[in-house]
């Protein structure tokens, strides 16, 4: 049975953060506001909360997970990224896009695309999932929360806990955070290609040819 945090959006409780990333850390999944809508997390070396994760999306192996991070400058660990790309993630950074990189040697397998060794990473304008990672000193593993057959994510606290209740460790009630996932954005090729239209003012992205 999930337990229910409600914390608040804009000062979020730090003795709260603390008992979801104890969670966190003990292999529990979550469920917690992001700046699109509400999203799926877990600690980023836990296999098994992962495949909790696919088992609750009905993921297939070639979905690409996204690490949610903190700010850029964890971004070098992670993902292989040119003076130009870095420019243009800065620039929609804090904010609703998913950007698709290619995967460094420090990305464990699991979480990569299988073929094209990619991953998709992300920073969030969500005081919440800021707070979580801030405490947890490294980024979480996450997907949105797209169930099967729905084309949009889960968007109620409420409805989170009465759907997935069974399911997760943890459900977070960061209040309304919107009802579109993020737009996604694959820059491993020569220039930006838009794969998902979601949040975000995009008109930047398309001029470059996406």
């Amino acid at each position: 049975m999930a337990q229910f945090f409600t914390i608040h959006p804009d000062n979020p409780q730090q003795r709260l953060i603390d008992q979801a990333v104890a969670i966190l850390r003990k292999g529990g999944l979550i469920a917690y506001p992001t700046d699109s809508a509400y999203a799926l997390g877990c600690h980023i070396g836990d296999k098994l909360a992962l495949d909790r994760i696919r088992a609750i999306r009905q993921l297939d192996k070639h979905h690409n997970f996204t690490l949610m991070c903190r700010d850029l400058s964890e971004l070098a660990n992670y993902a292989k990224v040119d003076n130009s790309d870095f420019r243009l993630i800065k620039s929609h950074t804090p904010g609703p896009f998913t950007f698709i990189l290619n995967a460094t040697s420090e990305v464990p397998r699991r979480l990569q695309h299988p073929k094209r060794k990619t991953l998709g990473m992300r920073v969030p304008d969500n005081r919440i999932a800021l707070a979580l990672m801030e405490t947890l000193g490294e980024p979480l593993m996450t997907s949105s929360l797209i169930l099967p057959g729905e084309a949009e994510p889960l968007t109620d606290p409420y409805d989170i806990r009465d759907t997935l209740e069974h399911h997760l460790e943890l459900v977070i009630d960061g209040g309304y955070c919107g009802m579109e996932a993020t737009t996604v954005v694959d820059l491993t090729g020569d220039e930006p290609v838009i794969i998902r239209k979601g949040c975000g003012d995009i008109s930047e992205l398309e001029s470059l040819g996406g």
